[in-house]
């Protein structure tokens, strides 16, 4: 076992939640969906937003489970609650899809703020139908724009530079 792995089940041990949820995006890659699926019910049961998400990935496909929609939109809620951008995007897209434009573009608006680009253009898309009103969308467009800024830093320039060479 690699000192990465040694160091990461030691959180695990500990009862990391992210370390839970890292462990399983492994588990996941790896095709072991059963050893993934343990790890994040165990992260999420913690509160991790992460986990929350990727099982409800779980149980929209029905990879490894049984697809079930209760349990799915239960974890994108718990994930959206914890401020989990692309969770936010798909309960406004199950919104829109079930005839609650107004509630889906609520969705669509906290998670553009977090800077969410598929959000965004969901907005954009229902501010050309009318469903989205100007000072909102502006609103929205602000937010997306500072949460995209707030990413932004000289070590990730030079990072993202390194990685062209």
């Amino acid at each position: 076992m690699k000192e990465c792995d040694k160091r990461r089940m030691k959180r695990i041990e500990a009862n990391d939640p992210v370390a839970m949820t890292q462990w399983g995006g492994e588990q996941a890659q790896k095709g072991d969906v059963e050893g993934a699926f343990e790890y994040w019910t165990k992260a999420a049961e913690l509160g991790n937003a992460d986990a929350h998400y990727n099982l409800s990935v779980v149980y929209r496909d029905g990879e490894g489970v049984e697809k079930d929609k209760k349990k799915e939109l239960h974890h994108l809620e718990e994930a959206a609650i914890g401020g989990h951008p692309d969770a936010r995007h798909n309960l406004g897209c199950l919104e829109n899809r079930d005839g609650r434009v107004a509630r889906a573009v609520k969705h669509w608006i906290i998670a553009a703020k977090l800077g969410d680009d598929d959000s965004l253009e969901s907005l954009k898309d229902a501010f050309g139908k009318g469903y989205v009103s100007k000072e909102d969308f502006a609103a929205a467009l602000r937010g997306h724009q500072a949460a995209v800024d707030a990413t932004k830093s000289p070590q990730r320039d030079e990072a993202e530079l390194a990685q062209k060479l």
